[in-house]
């Protein structure tokens, strides 16, 4: 059993487990967003950190098939950060809630070395959660949009590049039009945060199941972390429906796999232990 795994063993009931937990018409999630961990501040600057620390605190409200409505903030920052700094932070953080329609409530404040943020989203669901179990076998798996940018942006990152303001590691696509005009018609959905495969492999275990592949997918398609597309499933019936709404929506799906029994094993580098 990896670190986190173990962590999360220990707080096992039926709302833990998913992108966000459950309780009546609403769900609860909760992001870290740390400097040294996930950015650097030669990376971005502070109204970028804001604002993509709420963004993927958003998609996992989004594959829950939930509505963000409130946010509480927890801020880890170093003494000497500026009055400007601050304002920059404050920007990030009010211009993505102001866009996706979300109050910010309160938090709680601290001084520390690095930039560090915490963020607890409550979400409104939408007449139905969507969760990771509910795979059937012969169910096809799909996800939104092109892998692989999350990995190259980092890696150009780490080389001193500054990435443009719309490159999808500075600022993730949320695709919340395609997924809430199909959340009826899918048997379960997360995000993708940590790499295809290793998302991949959690929805295969909950739900005790294995993958026929259709596609021989890259490297970078299989472990680009931060990706925050859509990993989604459904029944072939559906399939018609998901495309066109995939077309209205203008959003790219790539079907790459078939639910099967068996095992799915990941082979890739853990990114939390």
């Amino acid at each position: 059993m990896d670190k986190e795994s173990l962590i999360i063993k220990a707080f096992e009931n039926a709302k833990n487990g998913d992108d966000a937990a459950v309780v009546g018409k609403y769900c609860f999630s909760k992001d870290l967003f740390f400097e040294g961990v996930h950015f650097k501040r030669t990376w971005f600057d502070l109204e970028q950190i804001a604002y993509k620390a709420m963004l993927v605190n958003i998609s996992d409200a989004i594959v829950m098939n939930a509505k963000a409505k409130y946010a509480l903030l927890g801020l880890a920052l170093p003494k000497d950060i500026s009055k400007v700094e601050l304002k920059a932070l404050q920007k990030g953080f009010l211009r993505c809630a102001k866009k996706f329609q979300i109050q910010i409530i309160g938090g709680d404040t601290i001084s520390s070395d690095n930039i560090a943020i915490s963020i607890t989203l409550i979400s409104k669901i939408r007449k139905k959660a969507v969760f990771r179990t509910g795979l059937k076998k012969g169910d096809l798996l799909a996800f939104t949009g092109k892998l692989g940018q999350g990995l190259q942006g980092l890696r150009a990152c780490e080389k001193g590049v500054r990435l443009d303001k719309n490159h999808r590691f500075v600022k993730p696509k949320l695709r919340q039009n395609f997924f809430y005009s199909v959340a009826s018609r899918l048997s379960c959905a997360m995000d993708i945060s940590d790499g295809l495969s290793k998302d991949l492999s959690r929805m295969l275990q909950v739900n005790k199941l294995g993958l026929h592949w259709f596609l021989n997918l890259s490297d970078e398609e299989l472990f680009s972390g931060e990706e925050y597309e859509v990993l989604f499933a459904f029944s072939p019936k559906h399939k018609e429906f998901i495309e066109k709404m995939a077309r209205k929506t203008h959003t790219k799906i790539t079907i790459f796999g078939q639910a099967q029994k068996g095992r799915y094993e990941f082979r890739g580098k853990e990114h939390h232990f």
